[in-house]
């Protein structure tokens, strides 16, 4: 029992951590990326002397390329959930991707309502590429490794 459950425990930690990140505000949201972003200015400058690329171009790529990630990592947690619950292969696959998406659907709603952000369709088409991007890896790994193709 606890082995079956601990898999969906974790994609609920993730789905709440996406919900918690969702719901800051925009000015503590875009200080979250701004300080990633000057670590990643800090870097390139410092690993490459007179390169110095645009901030704020970079601070979008990082907000978007948050949003891929954390769909990625949430397809991977629940697929593999999915799969050590008993549903395999395109079933699998498919809900995986339909949670996702329906998650990132409820998620830029969910965001209209958090003061100085807003729902975007880009966002929801980039979290299913993530999610998508997740469960392919998955499947990929446990293909390759375990010889399963159902």
């Amino acid at each position: 029992m606890f082995k079956r459950r601990t898999p969906w425990l974790l994609v609920l930690i993730w789905m709440f951590l996406i919900f918690f990140l969702s719901s800051q505000q925009a000015a503590d949201s875009n200080q979250l990326s701004t300080g990633i972003t000057k670590l990643i200015v800090d870097m390139i400058s410092g690993t490459f002397p007179g390169l110095t690329p645009q901030a704020q171009w970079l601070n979008h790529i990082v907000r978007k390329n948050a949003h891929f990630i954390a769909y990625m990592v949430l397809g991977l947690l629940q697929v593999n959930a999915l799969y050590l619950n008993g549903t395999r292969g395109r079933k699998a696959f498919m809900l995986a991707l339909a949670i996702s998406f329906l998650y990132a659907v409820s998620d830029e709603f969910h965001q209209t309502f958090v003061p100085g952000r807003s729902g975007e369709l880009r966002d929801v088409i980039i979290d299913t590429a993530g999610a998508l991007t997740g469960i392919g890896i998955y499947m990929l790994i446990r293909i390759k490794w375990t010889k399963e193709i159902t």
